[in-house]
């Protein structure tokens, strides 16, 4: 059931009883407030889809209420409850904008339907507005500058004709995903489902309920039946981000699932087919994995057929102006602040750091910027701090290999961020977008005491 919020506006609180429990039937969110100087206090600090008003009330009546709604811009539906003798003012009403009228004593089932429509509007909405921002993300990486870029997207468009599992590599923060979505959205199976599942977030057991779902009493807390990931994306394409971060166990559990095109849920013997294109990403070495014995390599063999690697953001410097315009637009939208100016000078200090977050952590910079932006300019003294990260913004003393170099920012980064969070390596790991183990490494590698 989508998310939709109802608010009952009756003087008589028999009705907007009467009403709760109709629509909580139907799974709906519902307040009720029993006048309209209420309604118009609460919706100053709460949305709703939809106002079901009385028509006549004491003070505020319902076509009044209609039109302070309407006056202040409120993004909701109004219906209005009339009596038999008053249909000529809902009438009226409608004519004024309202979505709709129900008559006093009528079916209930009449007021359900036209509810229904308004959820059928709002799940159109919702589902147009995920496809603008799905074309949104394509946009930006089609007008790549980067031919290593752009041959990226040759691949993935070839692999996208086929069948075959796919298995993206690269850095944290590089893009993965949307690349899996891309290829998704250029094949024949792209008016189906993409579903996309985190694997370092879930403990193996709650991963497994997730991917292959579970009966009713399966387990301890398995209050009703769960639909899985692999059932959720048949005849779609199911997204695996970070396969690396699989036990040894699930891994098992993946590969006969791929093999088979088939799985269980926990608790039920039935087979379940499947058919799904399996998309894999991950920021570790596979291969290296694999020789240590921390990933299966029949299962490595599986996810491969066709590998992609996308390059770090400091492989593609040519594409921070896109970058830069497109979270410029797409902030200016979510913070509804508008930028006019990039003070010059600028756009060369972003090219020149190397981003070991990659394009999340230039995300995360042209936000602070957006945020503290004045007159509608973003400037150079808003910049975090990147020379406590970046070597190579200073003048060096010495040559050094860029490996070093990336270490060394690297090492720096952690080290801040740590401080930062007074060595809470759980936030530090949120806040650097990786999974605890992935830090706890790093720490290791890098000699790091917290």
């Amino acid at each position: 059931m989508i998310d939709f919020k109802i608010l009952v506006v009756d003087d008589e609180t028999e009705f907007t009883d009467v009403y709760k429990i109709i629509f909580a039937d139907k799974g709906f969110d519902t307040y009720s407030v029993s006048s309209g100087e209420e309604c118009l206090e609460l919706l100053k600090d709460q949305s709703f889809d939809l106002v079901i008003t009385d028509l006549k009330m004491g003070g505020m009546n319902g076509m009044e209420l209609l039109k302070a709604i309407h006056e202040h811009k409120y993004n909701c539906e109004v219906m209005l409850v009339t009596g038999y003798g008053t249909i000529e003012s809902a009438v009226n009403a409608m004519k004024l904008g309202a979505f709709g009228y129900f008559i006093k004593g009528n079916d209930p089932e009449v007021l359900l339907k036209e509810i229904d429509k308004l959820v059928k509007i709002k799940t159109l909405e919702q589902d147009n507005m995920k496809i603008r921002s799905r074309l949104n993300d394509f946009n930006y990486l089609l007008d790549s500058n980067s031919t290593k870029f752009k041959n990226i997207l040759k691949v993935s468009e070839k692999a996208a004709l086929s069948n075959s599992n796919i298995l993206i590599l690269g850095e944290s923060g590089t893009g993965k995903e949307v690349i899996a979505k891309y290829i998704h959205h250029v094949s024949q199976r792209k008016d189906e489902n993409f579903v996309a599942v985190n694997c370092q977030i879930f403990s193996d057991g709650v991963l497994e309920s997730e991917l292959f779902g579970h009966e009713k009493g399966a387990f301890t807390g398995a209050i009703e039946r769960r639909i899985g990931r692999f059932e959720e994306a048949n005849n779609g394409t199911l997204f695996l981000d970070e396969i690396g971060e699989l036990s040894l166990n699930t891994q098992v559990k993946l590969l006969r699932a791929i093999e088979n095109k088939s799985f269980e849920r926990i608790g039920s013997n039935k087979n379940i087919s499947t058919n799904i294109r399996l998309i894999s990403a991950t920021n570790r070495k596979l291969s290296e994995e694999v020789k240590i014995g921390r990933f299966r390599e029949d299962l490595f063999y599986r996810i491969n057929t066709i590998t992609i690697e996308v390059p770090s953001l400091r492989e593609r410097k040519e594409d921070i102006p896109i970058l830069l315009n497109f979270f410029l637009n797409q902030l200016q939208q979510e913070m509804k602040k508008k930028i006019t100016k990039v003070e010059d000078g600028l756009l060369d200090l972003l090219t020149v750091y190397d981003y070991p977050g990659n394009i999340r952590e230039l995300k995360n910079i042209i936000e602070r910027l957006v945020v503290l932006a004045d007159d509608g300019t973003i400037r150079k003294r808003d910049l975090p701090d990147l020379k406590m990260y970046d070597d190579s913004l200073q003048s060096p003393e010495e040559i050094k290999s860029l490996k070093d170099i990336r270490q060394n920012a690297e090492e720096k980064y952690i080290r801040n961020i740590l401080a930062m969070c007074s060595g809470n390596v759980s936030e530090a790991a949120r806040l650097m977008d990786i999974s605890r183990r992935q830090l706890f490494n790093k720490l290791v590698e890098y000699d790091i005491k917290h």
